[in-house]
């Protein structure tokens, strides 16, 4: 340190050269760029190869010397300038290792905690990841189902409309009239109808297919509410509702005034298809059991049951259990029996 601290200075020039024309000379020539040596891509195996076609060996070495002495010069001078400060350095960084060591454990602590909460966050974003995957998955999977279910729906409303339109008409008169060569333009190879049936009972079966049906829309209509395309659907479910409801009506009628136990059995077990017992029992009520006991009790009869005796009532009483058992017992044990029927 001794010796670059008196290595002698540059002398710098008093004036600039020049040239004959009076042009400024270069301190380099043309092929001697110092910042070349600067640069990251610099191989000097290369440089030298490049230059000696055109410049002797010598001059190359010569320059090279020359230019490492200038920067020898030039450090020389950085030193010497701030020597001073570089020889203090050491006393005035005599407390930093003990400063380093009391910031050793708090920066040890702050990076396990960086590196526990970078983990953390990784599992947090990996499980999102997975949750976001599955949910996309479960999303397309629950369009597919979706998009099946609608499908279904609009080929049950169809195959609805088609059986309604297929029901075969019953005979005005009280007479069972068998499906001969004449009837059978009432049904289609869909309908799986055996040549022979009554009418009623042909009615009463295709009525229960139809209840089945409808059964079948209403398990989609319930799982696709609030949808455009079942809303569009909406009217042509409503007038179905309103056929059948009408046809099952009369068929059921028409079987308990003919006390017909095959369509009875079918027509209950399509009011219980359509969940709709109650219309099933409003109809008994008024067809069966509504003459009877007009029948029995006269409409003026409350006029004058202040004057009738308990024999006369115990007759009444009589007599509507007898109806009972004679004209309604037949439906429990056909609604019972229904296995037997089919």
């Amino acid at each position: 340190m001794a010796d670059l601290a008196v290595a002698p200075r540059p002398v710098p020039i008093a004036a600039t050269a020049t040239d004959l024309f009076a042009d400024p000379i270069e301190a380099h020539p043309p092929w001697s760029r110092p910042e070349s040596f600067l640069r990251a891509s610099f191989d000097p195996d290369a440089y030298v190869v490049e230059l000696r076609s055109y410049v002797p060996l010598e001059s190359l070495a010569a320059k090279l010397r020359a230019h490492l002495a200038a920067l020898r010069a030039e450090l020389v001078g950085l030193i010497n300038r701030d020597y001073a400060d570089f020889v203090g350095l050491s006393a005035r960084l005599k407390g930093v290792a003990a400063a380093a060591a009391r910031m050793r454990a708090p920066l040890a602590d702050l990076r396990d905690k960086v590196a526990a909460f970078r983990a953390a966050k990784a599992a947090a974003f990996a499980a999102l990841r997975a949750g976001l995957e599955q949910r996309a998955a479960a999303s397309a999977s629950a369009a597919r189902e979706l998009l099946e279910l609608l499908l279904d729906a609009s080929h049950v409303v169809s195959k609805v409309e088609k059986l309604i339109k297929e029901l075969p008409t019953a005979p005005s008169d009280s007479s069972n009239v068998g499906v001969g060569s004449a009837d059978k333009g009432y049904f289609s190879n869909d309908t799986n109808v055996v040549a022979g049936t009554d009418v009623r009972e042909t009615q009463s079966i295709l009525l229960e297919r139809i209840a089945s049906e409808m059964n079948w829309l209403k398990f989609y209509i319930s799982h696709a509410q609030n949808l455009p395309f079942i809303e569009n659907m909406e009217k042509r479910v409503q007038g179905a509702t309103k056929l059948l409801d009408g046809s099952l009506e009369r068929c059921f009628v028409v079987g308990l005034e003919h006390r017909n136990a095959k369509v009875i059995y079918n027509c209950l077990s399509s009011y219980a298809a359509i969940d709709n017992t109650s219309s099933a029992e409003e109809l008994f009520r008024a067809t069966v059991v509504s003459p009877l006991i007009q029948k029995i009790v006269p409409q003026n009869y409350a006029k004058a049951v202040s004057g009738v005796s308990s024999d006369d009532l115990e007759d009444d009483y009589q007599q509507i259990m007898q109806c009972t058992e004679k004209d309604c017992k037949f439906i429990l044990e056909i609604s019972s029996s229904g296995n037997l029927l089919k």
